[in-house]
C-alpha cells in the first residue's frame, strides 16, 4: 500500500456530519482540521465536503466514511437522512482513488484502536482471557452495533444493523411501551428506545399512558430547545422532574439489557465497548449500577456475562478517528 501523508475522514449521523483532515507521522494520526457541519441542511455528503475542503491547497492521499446506515454495493442510503450516498459519485468530485464508505460502528470499531486508556471508562472490570470476541453498541441519534471478530492474532470490526432488531420487552411495563411504540410506529425496534429521540418516545410513553406528569417549566424548557431528549436527560440528572428520572432509569436499564443481549450474540468475551454520544453526557447515571444489572440478569448466562469486561467510551469522536486509521493504514485504491 502506498505511503498515506495526509488523509479526509467523516463521521456522518443523522444529526451532524463531522470532517477532519488527519496528518500520518510516525504511524499515528494528527487532526490538521475539524469542522462539524448540520447533516440536514445540506443536500448530499459532496456539498459538505466541497465546503470543508474550499481553500484547501495540501494533496489528500485517501478518504474514508464512517456513515449511520448499511454499506451496500459501494452506497448507503442514510435511515434518518433523505441522502444516497455514491462510492463512485465521492471519488469523481473529490478526484480521488481510494475512498472507503463504511457503517459508522465499524468506523468506531476502527477508532478504539486510536485511543488512550484515559478515553475509556470501566463500568465492569469482567475477567482477563486470551480469546474471544469484542463487541460495541453506540445510542446516538440512532442505534448502532458493532462486533470485533478475534482471529487470534488482531481484531476485525464486523458491521451490523442489529440496532433495529426487534425491540425485546423483559417485563410489564416494557410490553407497555412496546404497545405505545407500536400505535406509533408499527414495527418497534431497539432504536425506537436506545437513541436519542428513543429517550423522549419513553418520555412521552410515561406521560401518555402512565400517568407522569408533566411541570409546567419543563414543557416550556420542551417547546423551547430543538433537542428534547437532552432536556430530558438533563432534567434527570439534576434530579428535577420525576418523569425525567424515570424515563432515563428505564432507558439505561434497557441499554444495560441490549448491550448483554449483543455480548451473547457476539460471544464478546473479552469486551463490550458503550460508545456513541449519548453515554458520556449521561455518565453517572451508567454507572449507578442498572446498567449492570440489567446487563448481567441473563438467567443461566449472568455468571459469564458478569465476566466481560464492559467500559465507556468517553471519546465521542471515535468513528471520525477510526474513519481515518482506515483510510491511513488499510484502505486501497
Amino acid at each position: 500500500m502506498p505511503r498515506r501523508e495526509l488523509v479526509l475522514a467523516g463521521d456522518v449521523g443523522g444529526t451532524k456530519t463531522n470532517v477532519a483532515l488527519f496528518s500520518v507521522q510516525s504511524e499515528k494520526l494528527h487532526a490538521e482540521k475539524f469542522q462539524s457541519f448540520p447533516s440536514k441542511r445540506y443536500a448530499g455528503l459532496v456539498q459538505v465536503l466541497l465546503e470543508f475542503l474550499a481553500g484547501n491547497a495540501h494533496s489528500i492521499d485517501a478518504a474514508c466514511f464512517g456513515i449511520a446506515g448499511p454499506v451496500i454495493d459501494d452506497k448507503v442510503k442514510t435511515p434518518n437522512l433523505p441522502w444516497l450516498i455514491d462510492r463512485s459519485e465521492l471519488r469523481r468530485a473529490l478526484k480521488l482513488d481510494s475512498l472507503a464508505l463504511l457503517n459508522d460502528l465499524e468506523a468506531a470499531a476502527y477508532g478504539i484502536f486510536t485511543l488512550e486508556d484515559n478515553e475509556f471508562c470501566t463500568l465492569n472490570q469482567g475477567e482477563p482471557r486470551h480469546s474471544g470476541n469484542k463487541a460495541l453498541i453506540a445510542a446516538g441519534t440512532g442505534l448502532g452495533e458493532a462486533i470485533l471478530r478475534d482471529d487470534g492474532h488482531h481484531f476485525h470490526p464486523l458491521a451490523s444493523e442489529g440496532g433495529n432488531a426487534d425491540f425485546a420487552p423483559r417485563d410489564d411495563l416494557e410490553i407497555e411501551l412496546l404497545r405505545y411504540l407500536m400505535g406509533r410506529f408499527g414495527h418497534v425496534s431497539y432504536e425506537r428506545a436506545l437513541s436519542g429521540p428513543g429517550l423522549f418516545n419513553i418520555y412521552g410513553f410515561l406521560k401518555e399512558k402512565r400517568g407522569f406528569a408533566e411541570p409546567k417549566w419543563l414543557a416550556e424548557r420542551l417547546a423551547a430547545e430543538n433537542d428534547p431528549s437532552a432536556v430530558v436527560s438533563m432534567a434527570a440528572l439534576a434530579d428535577e422532574a420525576e418523569i425525567c428520572v424515570k424515563a432515563l432509569d428505564l432507558f439505561v436499564s434497557i441499554y444495560g439489557a441490549e448491550a448483554g443481549n449483543l455480548a451473547l450474540r457476539a460471544k464478546a468475551l473479552r469486551g463490550l465497548y458503550v460508545g456513541g454520544g449519548i453515554a458520556p453526557k449521561i455518565l453517572d447515571k451508567l454507572k449507578d449500577g442498572a446498567f449492570m444489572r440489567a446487563f448481567t440478569a441473563k438467567g443461566r448466562y449472568a455468571e459469564l456475562l458478569a465476566a466481560i469486561p464492559v467500559q465507556i467510551v468517553l471519546n465521542d469522536q471515535a468513528a471520525l478517528r477510526g474513519a481515518a486509521y482506515y483510510a491511513a493504514f488499510l484502505s486501497s485504491d
